[in-house]
């Protein structure tokens, strides 16, 4: 039970903004033990998330300005982690020349063309898509899609080495296969739980498909992974089982 406490302190306190002290700092001895546990908060970000929506829908707000201002709740609840790592992959992969003037622009904070442009596509088709799903489908996809977008990125990883010897992907070190699995386990318990069985395995393929892409493309475009193509995953992953969920109703 402590290193339950443990790894769920750790694990929410780097994948949100919610005050979470830890005694050994930013990076802690658990970082990469803690990752199993990170589709249980991806489940509670998509609760969090669903809850703002509803509570948007009840009073009457239009739906896609709904379905708006939650994503921009959810943002802030996790100080757009991923969202910047998927604005960083667009700029690097789109703008540099060869591996390393990619991965330059990769580290610079300044938001391109190419990142400005793929998070108002996201954004826009996240809306859209949360605003077309009936009230309680919207739960269940959010749920979900936070829930299996995240538990992937464990076993990305394992797949995959860091691009650099540097930055989070490298320095956090990879997760060993007991770990990985528990998270793809914990993932698919919880999409399986959220959804009817027919659209949790829908969802379980497409990710698998977009985890296969991101990981083709990383490999190409600069011989592994960064944090940002981690985080690039989970907002492509999220948004395909969102729009899964919108076109299924």
């Amino acid at each position: 039970m402590k290193n339950f406490l443990h790894d769920l302190q750790t694990a929410v306190s780097f994948l949100t903004r919610l005050p979470m002290p830890h005694p050994e700092g930013a990076q802690p001895s658990n970082f990469t033990r803690c990752a199993w546990l990170f589709p249980l908060v991806g489940a509670a970000i998509g609760a969090i998330v669903a809850t703002v929506n509803l509570g948007l829908r009840a009073v009457n707000v239009p739906g896609i300005a709904a379905a708006a201002l939650s994503l921009g709740f959810g943002a802030l609840l996790t100080g757009a982690l991923h969202e910047d790592g998927l604005a960083d992959v667009a700029d690097g992969f789109g703008g540099g020349k060869d591996r390393n003037a990619k991965l330059e622009i990769m580290r610079d904070s300044r938001l391109g063309t190419y990142g400005a442009l793929i998070l108002m596509v996201v954004f826009a088709t996240k809306a859209s898509a949360i605003a077309a799903a009936p009230g309680e489908m919207s739960v269940r996809g959010l749920i979900a899609a936070h829930a299996l977008s995240r538990g992937v990125l464990p076993l990305m990883r394992l797949t995959l080495g860091p691009a650099r010897t540097d930055g989070l992907a490298a320095s956090a070190g990879t997760p060993n296969v007991r770990v990985a699995t528990a998270a793809g386990l914990l993932a698919l318990a919880i999409g399986f739980l959220a959804l009817r069985w027919q659209l949790a395995l829908a969802a379980v393929l497409l990710v698998g498909g977009c985890v296969s892409v991101m990981v083709w493309i990383a490999r190409r475009q600069i011989g592994g992974l960064t944090g940002d193509v981690l985080g690039g995953t989970q907002q492509v992953c999220e948004t395909t089982i969102l729009l899964l969920i919108a076109a299924s109703h």
